[in-house]
């Protein structure tokens, strides 16, 4: 399909896959400051190419398209999905094509996914035949999508920390803006420890949010509930409101949860010598959430059920009782 938009002058063509809730704000950031953008929503549902469409982002119709035309691509998706998206881009940098990447002029592939530092160093294996056309840089990302402020110009953006021999920063000519527009921060030349920091700062935060929808659930169950709010509003009111804001936004997330707490488990072991009971645990939370509620079938943006902390532990009561 013809692109849609082009990129300012001397500025990079970024690939993103996969145009999910994270992935589009940073299209749109993208392109609010004269980057093209582009992906292959080959498979992927009409309401994710209708979104990707109305960002004015290029749809290629293959992964060798998408190569073959980008400067860099962010890996960004479910856990789940990171390594196949890995596969995918070195598979087609590996196909020969016509107008085909050349080693004079290496792909960026940012990993961008909730993996474990060693599934991190896996999927950079995965480019091991075509190293000499591509840089494999490590990142996370901390904080919500991109999004456009109240007054129209400014946005709220998050962090993108990455690590790894290769800087995106030193790419000549768009480099150094686009890792300002990304709020890049390179913080290692290992790859793995951005990941790793993803790793700890998510087992504080989704952790947390595991653990108070036990805790609500339970007190949902033995009618203390509200008791349990205003303890919560009383003692530690900065982390009452917290937890209610990240139960009632962590229903729609809560499939895509269950891998990075397992990726999070994975990292405590390898890394810290600790057992894997701790994230397997919250895993299983956030399955049963998916898989054993009405809070599984909740989307961003058309939410019915879990609006409201007081919801969400019905919800899981309700679905709990019904096993």
């Amino acid at each position: 399909m013809p692109g849609m938009s082009a990129a300012a002058p001397g500025l990079a063509t970024v690939g993103i896959l996969s145009i999910g809730d994270m992935g589009l704000g940073i299209a749109k950031l993208l392109h609010a400051n004269g980057f093209e953008v582009a992906t292959n929503c080959q498979g992927r549902s009409q309401d994710t190419i209708d979104r990707a469409q109305e960002a004015l982002v290029t749809l290629h119709s293959t992964d060798a398209e998408l190569v073959n035309n980008c400067d860099v691509i962010l890996s960004v998706a479910p856990p789940r999905d990171a390594a196949e998206i890995a596969k995918r881009v070195a598979d087609a940098l590996a196909s020969p094509s016509p107008g085909g990447r050349r080693a004079s002029t290496p792909l960026y592939f940012a990993d961008m996914n909730a993996v474990a530092p060693s599934s991190a160093r896996e999927n950079a294996s995965l480019f091991d035949s075509v190293q000499s056309l591509v840089h494999f840089v490590d990142g996370c990302i901390i904080g919500g999508p991109p999004s456009l402020k109240a007054n129209g110009t400014d946005w709220s953006v998050p962090v993108l920390y990455m690590s790894g021999p290769q800087k995106l920063q030193d790419a000549a000519g768009w480099g150094a803006k686009l890792t300002e527009v990304l709020r890049m921060r390179h913080i290692s030349d290992d790859i793995g420890a951005a990941s790793g920091l993803k790793m700890c700062f998510a087992s504080m935060s989704k952790g947390y949010t595991a653990i108070a929808i036990q805790a609500f659930t339970s007190a949902k169950s033995m009618g203390v509930l509200g008791e349990l709010q205003d303890v919560l509003a009383e003692m530690v009111p900065e982390r009452a409101a917290q937890t209610e804001r990240g139960l009632v936004s962590m229903a729609p997330k809560a499939y895509r949860w269950v891998r990075e707490m397992e990726e999070i488990s994975k990292t405590h072991v390898e890394e810290g010598g600790f057992g894997p009971e701790l994230f397997l645990g919250a895993a299983n939370v956030y399955r049963s959430v998916a898989d054993d509620t009405v809070l599984g079938h909740e989307k961003i943006g058309s939410r019915k059920r879990g609006t409201t902390a007081e919801d969400i532990a019905a919800a899981m009561v309700e679905g709990l009782n019904q096993k």
